[in-house]
């Protein structure tokens, strides 16, 4: 499979390595600093072989009409932009979190993807861990009986140093703050082991202690499910000195589950009323990763190569990334009104946040 790659930056390296490791052709690259592609290259221990540079993507699809999969890794604010492009001219993407910055452009994709018969994906690799993925598997299983409650902690640490890496971090048009970078990917987990159809988002935000970004640097919200459940947000990058988790738990009647770790990689309580022998087995599992990011890149990938040779959905599509978006950006919408904000979203952006703080 044909693969290319727009944006080299930090996460970059992941998609980099899910290809190659999915035995994809790594036929073109583009950043608009070139020297940015080759660094990538060498932190991917990546020859660079035969593939391309470019600093305009728009050059690169036009040159190479034969990509079959583009990943998005470019800042934020441009996601849905250079992801709709692509899908206009057939290329199947995956987009990095969050998948849009505006629910009108998330929707957007989501209805070009299906009426141009493209894959598109949101790149929320957790949910390939594998302590999440057995969580899955006993909601699918009806092992929590009816669902009392559930929340996500996402307790990390961004400096100074951090933000200064790049002039768009922090920015409400081009990043959003935690809940939008950093913690997203536990909202997305949170909302789809919960059921996924949420009614209401109450949240407050604020900006503690970095006041050169635009965005907030810490969020609490309480949702509320149709079916009566409830569930918690706790979002930061404001825990001294390092990361400490990323944890998310589940309560039901006839279960409970913690998976913790930095990136929900652990299973920390496994207890359900009709153990069996694999749920002993399961209890104090913990998957080692070399960072925040977790090992899903890989087998997200996977599944994407194969949705696109079976022309089929892959298991975590546009819509996927779309509702992870609306939560928070529920989230900024009831920080802005103080009041509870009623889902679906229709109309609501991160610039619409300007000058919150």
């Amino acid at each position: 499979m044909k693969y290319a790659l727009i944006g080299c930056g930090r996460i970059a390296a992941n998609h980099v390595k899910a290809a190659l490791n999915n035995d994809m052709e790594f036929v073109a690259a583009c950043d608009i600093d070139l020297g940015k592609i080759d660094a990538l290259f060498r932190k991917s221990d990546y020859d660079g072989g035969a593939t391309k540079r470019y600093a305009d993507y728009l050059q690169m699809i036009e040159e190479n009409p034969d990509i079959e999969l583009a990943s998005i890794a470019t800042e934020s604010g441009e996601h849905a932009r250079i992801a709709l492009d692509c899908i206009e001219a057939g290329i199947n993407v995956v987009i990095e979190k969050p998948i849009a910055m505006s629910i009108e452009d998330a929707d957007e994709i989501v209805r070009r993807a299906e009426e141009k018969g493209v894959v598109a994906s949101a790149c929320h690799q957790n949910r390939f861990n594998v302590a999440v993925r057995h969580a899955r598997d006993a909601v699918e299983g009806g092992r929590f009986g009816r669902m009392s409650h559930g929340s996500v902690h996402v307790r990390w640490n961004r400096n100074r140093g951090y933000y200064d890496q790049a002039p768009w971090r922090g920015t409400w048009a081009q990043d959003g703050g935690c809940l939008m970078n950093q913690c997203i990917h536990g909202i997305d987990l949170l909302r789809w082991l919960m059921g996924g159809d949420i009614v209401s988002v109450y949240a407050q935000t604020r900006q503690r202690f970095h006041d050169y970004l635009e965005a907030e640097d810490v969020g609490v919200a309480v949702l509320t499910f149709s079916d009566g459940s409830m569930a918690t947000i706790e979002g930061t990058v404001n825990v001294h000195p390092k990361n400490l988790e990323e944890t998310l738990y589940l309560f039901g009647e006839s279960g409970t589950v913690k998976i913790g770790g930095t990136s929900t990689n652990t299973i920390d309580v496994w207890d359900f009323a009709d153990e069996t022998e694999s749920d002993r087995a399961i209890k104090g599992l913990e998957e080692q990763t070399s960072n925040v990011y977790g090992n899903g890149h890989t087998a997200l990938f996977a599944d994407v190569a194969e949705a696109i040779e079976q022309h089929r959905a892959p298991r975590v599509d546009a819509k996927a990334g779309r509702d992870a978006l609306e939560v928070v950006l529920a989230m900024y919408k009831s920080q802005k009104t103080g009041l509870p904000v009623k889902l679906p979203l229709q109309d609501f952006a991160s610039t619409d946040m300007e000058g919150a703080f």
